[in-house]
């Protein structure tokens, strides 16, 4: 049985943007930085000869991601659109939308629209593109 989500695994094209992004801007904190070769990568990956940095990064509440930039093995953004097939999104609940909006905005981070109130009224909601183009929901409780 599944006992709880470890992580959310995220290929980045720019390590460090991606580390900016989520460092400065989302509260995370680095827990481990590895390179990664070898026999055990390349078998548990199925790709041969694979050279990969992963970071694994956490938040107060041990909640985690992990950052994943291939040297070797590169791909294209293929997350264009929110409903594309797929894992589409991270959701995140935050303290102050209207504040982290503007704060992003200045660091010219791309939203689909300014923050909107839900329909019920719970809920003010807004979602951003983080630099590898993984579509971040901030929620804010109401």
């Amino acid at each position: 049985m599944i006992k709880e989500i470890r992580h959310t695994g995220i290929v980045v094209n720019d390590l460090k943007k991606s580390l900016w992004f989520y460092k400065e801007k989302m509260g995370f904190k680095v827990f481990k930085y590895m390179d990664e070769s070898g026999p055990f990568i390349d078998k548990i990956l199925g790709i041969k000869a694979v050279k990969v940095t992963t970071v694994k990064m956490i938040l107060k509440n041990n909640q985690m991601i992990e950052l994943l930039d291939f040297y070797t093995h590169r791909k294209d953004i293929l997350c264009d659109s929110i409903n594309d097939i797929g894992p589409t999104h991270l959701a995140f609940t935050v303290d102050n939308l209207d504040e982290m909006y503007s704060d992003f905005s200045n660091e010219s981070v791309e939203f689909i629209s300014a923050p909107e109130m839900s329909k019920d009224g719970n809920v003010k909601v807004a979602f951003c593109k983080a630099p590898e183009g993984t579509y971040i929901e901030l929620v804010e409780l109401q």
